[in-house]
């Protein structure tokens, strides 16, 4: 029986499970998804309110995250790899869903189209210079850098303008998407369409990988690329 999957509000993922999908730390997908509290030196506390979509789960482990918060994660962790700290880029992303309009723009197919200038005149308007390092100017127009637009691609986008389909971007051969249609989101390769967790159980119960990859009908680089995250992911 085929479960309905609501993109923005079903609980997909914990909060360790996303992060490990997008290659960032479980503390760092914890602070965008809900936020943080921190005393300083001087006796002041600060606070960040989540900048991704994410409800608190019941219990450790719990599923917590929907479809919409990981690619709003995607996102920021493509703002991550391009060198710019959380706490200022957070105002920038504030612009963003001002002058966009839209709740979940970091998981609109606009902050492709339009987010890359609306950082720009942001970063103008209040001189803030890590807002301006994700954008640069490409044939007289303003685009996202090579690192963000890189992570930027390899999102597929609904017909309601957000996003549906994310590639994940760690591996370096094989083809890994997730997709919120199919295996209730967890990552799947894209030749074969075999779920990725199907993969490494098989090899983990002792097969070998030429096995592996003729039982899903994949190449021995591909389910060997695929053994090298995981392996990198659980050290």
């Amino acid at each position: 029986m085929n479960v309905a999957i609501n993109r923005f509000t079903t609980p997909l993922y914990g909060i360790a499970e996303a992060a490990g999908y997008l290659a960032v730390p479980p503390s760092t997908f914890t602070t965008w998804a809900f936020g943080y509290e921190r005393r300083l030196r001087d006796g002041r506390t600060v606070h960040g309110t989540p900048v991704i979509t994410a409800a608190r789960p019941d219990r450790p482990h719990e599923a917590s995250v929907p479809f919409i918060g990981l690619a709003e994660g995607y996102a920021l962790a493509a703002f991550r790899q391009a060198g710019v700290p959380l706490q200022r880029i957070r105002p920038a992303i504030d612009a963003l869903q001002r002058e966009l309009g839209l709740e979940h723009a970091l998981a609109s197919r606009r902050l492709f189209t339009d987010g890359a200038e609306v950082l720009n005149d942001y970063a103008e308007h209040v001189g803030d210079e890590s807002a301006r390092e994700l954008v640069v100017v490409r044939n007289s127009q303003l685009v996202f850098s090579e690192i963000v637009a890189s992570y930027l691609r390899r999102v597929d986008f609904a017909a309601d303008g957000y996003a549906q389909v994310i590639t994940l971007p760690q591996y370096r051969v094989a083809d890994v998407r997730v997709d919120a249609d199919h295996a209730f989101g967890r990552p799947r390769f894209a030749r074969g369409g075999a779920k990725l967790e199907d993969v490494i159980d098989l090899f983990q119960a002792g097969e070998p990988v030429d096995v592996v990859a003729e039982e899903y009908g994949l190449s021995r680089d591909e389910v060997e690329d695929a053994l090298r995250v995981a392996t990198r992911a659980a050290a």
